[in-house]
């Protein structure tokens, strides 16, 4: 009896089928805002419908970060946070997790916050990727990144990069957030030193800076 055929000799779904579907459902899954996830199911499912399927060795990508432009040839399983860390020596993006909990490798696509280890490189193509290193310099820190300094806002600062990320994608949207809104905008980034106290009031100060 053929494999994709149930028990009563109707044709079914088969495990193949089955598993390709929810993968494909499962990728967009890394995107934090509300929408992109949808956007880049309908892109990827698009995508595949023009090309084909592609894999699974390196195939060449295209990529902007922070203003440049950026090629690479990579296996369509490498996430942008390898990518970001290994190809293009983007350190800033921490690896803590890596399972989309923790936050510390937060960055932008198109202004909307998402976890780059949950989001396949392959899928950031076409969106204007943006990460801790376009905020600021040592030399000219971003008004938000002065703010963490001031407001002892960072310990180990492990995490401090994806809340640096995500709290200046907060204030360009929302430049006076109550605390309620601040504790909203900064939900899907973890602390484990417990510096919530300063982080908040980086919200005020980095708000008043910018």
């Amino acid at each position: 009896m053929a494999r994709d055929q149930s028990r009563d000799g109707r044709r079914g779904v088969s495990r193949r089928d089955f598993l390709r579907g929810g993968a494909a459902g499962a990728l967009g899954a890394g995107l934090l805002s509300g929408g992109l996830a949808g956007e880049a199911c309908a892109a990827q499912e698009a995508a595949a419908g023009r090309a084909g399927v592609v894999g699974p060795g390196p195939v060449p990508m295209r990529f902007r970060i922070n203003g440049k432009s950026h090629e690479a040839e990579l296996e369509p399983r490498v996430t942008l946070l390898d990518a970001l860390r290994e190809r293009f020596g983007l350190t800033g993006s921490k690896r803590v997790c890596d399972r989309g909990t923790c936050g510390a490798c937060t960055v932008t696509l198109d202004g909307r916050t998402a976890y780059a280890c949950s989001v396949l490189a392959i899928e950031a193509q076409g969106y204007d990727v943006q990460t801790v290193e376009a905020l600021g310099t040592p030399e000219a820190l971003h008004p938000v990144q002065a703010a963490f300094v001031e407001n002892d806002a960072q310990q180990c600062g492990f995490c401090t990069p994806g809340f640096v990320v995500a709290a200046a994608a907060l204030l360009s949207e929302n430049p006076s957030p109550t605390p309620e809104e601040a504790a909203h905008g900064l939900a899907g980034n973890f602390c484990r030193c417990g510096t919530y106290a300063g982080i908040q009031a980086v919200l005020g100060e980095g708000g008043r800076r910018g």
